[in-house]
């Protein structure tokens, strides 16, 4: 659902800048209290490269359209809404920068659509679904499921909303709202399945690293002198929590690699939602030419290497640790602020006590 160039007007692109700015803004002080641990800063950093690997396998909704994951459910579940809308922020921006994937002009009008309002909508939507039903592993699996389908076609929608007070052609806005309602439900299911699959993987094995399982298992309780008292850790916990840590964080690199530089090859070549409403509507008539189409990985391929297979590959393996460095960078920037403002906080307390 990649907005290009030329699709909103100059007002409404630099309106909806101004509110994924300031959202950006607000989030980058909320998620200073999501990334409460030491391993919080690189798993979100590895949630954005999934997400990026991910969006590159296309999958067939329809004869002719495709559509791939969004990505701001998985992010808000696993690692908590305000984190979750940064994270798929960075992935538009090294999509748009690097690879010439969604409007430079157009940047607001994407997070706003893709990173904001998924976000949202499906968080809202799983704290809601979590809240009536029983505190298990599978409920959490149901909830991101449901979670994750209504958050697509809400992005179609509010794509929808945003064309029909900045679009650049004269199209029946019922007719594109039908079209963009109606293929973004199919994508919805496709999303729905990838998140409630990778939430559900994460969840089985370790629960404490995904944000929206907080709370899932209680503390192993003992009777002491007739009251329930917290079992106390096993001798060595710690060190093997770390060392688990550092497993899923491996294996998801891995994955992510994988997926972007080899499965990729074989996603969808059909266009995706958005694209197919647009040529269907007409609303392709007014896109313009990216202001990154000469860059070396443009189009998800490296300039110069003819050979398909190995030319996506290397864009795709490159997309992934571009975008685990920039978002684990930014996560740890992020915590020692939170942990700095925290010590300096507690020296003013103590200087005036």
């Amino acid at each position: 659902m990649h907005v290009p160039d030329g699709f909103i007007n100059a007002p409404v692109s630099a309106a909806t800048g101004v509110v994924a700015a300031g959202a950006v803004a607000v989030s980058l002080r909320g998620a200073r209290r999501e990334l409460g641990s030491e391993r919080a800063a690189p798993l979100a950093g590895l949630v954005a490269a999934f997400i990026f690997a991910v969006q590159m396998l296309n999958f067939p909704v329809a004869a002719g359209t495709s559509g791939h994951l969004l990505g701001g459910a998985l992010a808000a579940i696993l690692v908590g809404p305000y984190t979750g809308v940064l994270c798929v922020s960075v992935v538009l921006l090294m999509q748009g920068v690097l690879f010439a994937d969604g409007g430079l002009t157009a940047l607001g009008v994407n997070i706003t659509d893709m990173a904001i309002t998924t976000t949202v909508v499906a968080y809202l939507v799983f704290r809601g679904l979590v809240k009536v039903l029983p505190r298990t592993r599978r409920s959490i699996t149901v909830a991101s499921f449901v979670a994750a389908l209504l958050s697509v076609p809400a992005a179609a929608v509010v794509f929808t909303l945003i064309y029909a007070i900045g679009g650049t052609t004269d199209v029946s806005i019922g007719k594109v709202a039908t079209a963009m309602v109606g293929v973004h439900v199919l994508i919805g299911i496709g999303e729905a399945v990838i998140t409630a699959l990778t939430v559900g993987a994460v969840v089985a094995v370790r629960p404490d690293l995904v944000y929206g399982a907080r709370g899932l298992h209680q503390p192993l309780k003992l009777k002491v002198n007739g009251e329930l008292v917290d079992a106390p850790a096993p001798v060595g916990a710690p060190v093997a929590a770390a060392r688990s840590h550092r497993k899923v964080w491996l294996i998801g690199l891995a994955a992510s690699l994988v997926l972007a530089g080899f499965v990729s090859f074989y996603a969808s070549a059909s266009p995706d939602g958005l694209e197919k409403v647009a040529h269907d509507k007409g609303i392709d008539r007014t896109e313009k030419q990216h202001a990154s189409s000469d860059s070396p990985l443009a189009d998800y391929g490296v300039k110069d290497i003819t050979d398909a297979r190995l030319s996506g590959g290397l864009a795709g393996i490159i997309g992934v640790g571009v975008t685990v460095v920039a978002g684990t960078g930014i996560f740890w920037a992020l915590r020692r602020r939170r942990t700095s403002d925290a010590a300096s906080t507690e020296v003013r307390t103590k200087e005036t006590v």
